[in-house]
């Protein structure tokens, strides 16, 4: 008999893309209006509700993407750049904790919190210096990273099987997990701060909107 029943199937509620010809999504991110994605040679920003590109910026980017409420933060490659949304400048650039093996990226608490995907881990940096301020260690590999309301989640992808997992930032224990459907895999994570998760899709080139719980669930 199985010890725990199987996690809920996530409720994918729309699809967008693929952007721009791109072959993959590799960061996702949310300005309180648009949805940005890293999409290799460039980051677009589109409305979630027309599905529309708004703006495109033309930067290296092959892995998570942030925004702090002025500017983004992607990563390419070995380092972490500050970008102007408005004009595609690059303002300042950290070191990346993983040195070119990071996956998710995130905004909170004054942190940048970054994922590592196959060291199975989650490091809060300072932003300014890309200093690791703690680490959280995870059970799987990490993909994309997201906070909100108090709640810390990040994306897995193993062979065919994805997931969305709440952990508990502190012990990095398993609190709630949705399943993706299967060969839907989860790159980028990003919450709109309510009721959605924008999660990159890798190789489809799509960003798929997930609904996100409401209760946390007890295990």
């Amino acid at each position: 008999m199985s010890r725990n029943p199987p996690p809920p199937t996530a409720d994918i509620v729309r699809e967008y893309g693929p952007f721009d010809g791109a072959s993959a999504v590799h960061g996702v991110t949310h300005d309180g209006r648009h949805v940005w994605a890293a999409v290799g040679a460039r980051i677009v920003a589109f409305d979630p509700a027309s599905g529309e590109t708004q703006h495109r910026i033309e930067q290296p980017c092959d892995a998570g993407t942030a925004f702090d409420g002025r500017f983004l933060y992607q990563i390419a490659e070995a380092r972490i750049d500050k970008i102007d949304p408005a004009s595609g400048a690059v303002v300042a650039s950290i070191p990346a904790p993983g040195q070119g093996a990071d996956s998710g990226l995130t905004w909170a608490e004054g942190s940048l919190w970054v994922g590592q995907y196959r060291s199975r881990q989650i490091h809060q940096i300072d932003p300014d210096t890309g200093a690791i301020r703690r680490t959280i260690e995870s059970n799987r590999f990490v993909t994309g990273v997201t906070w909100v309301d108090g709640e810390f989640w990040h994306g897995t992808w193993e062979g065919d099987e994805s997931e969305l997992r709440q952990i508990d930032p502190a012990s990095g224990a398993v609190l709630q997990r949705l399943q993706m459907p299967s060969g839907m895999g989860v790159s980028g994570l990003e919450s709109d701060g309510a009721d959605l998760f924008y999660c990159g899709g890798g190789g489809s080139g799509k960003v798929r909107a997930v609904k996100r719980p409401r209760r946390t669930a007890v295990k």
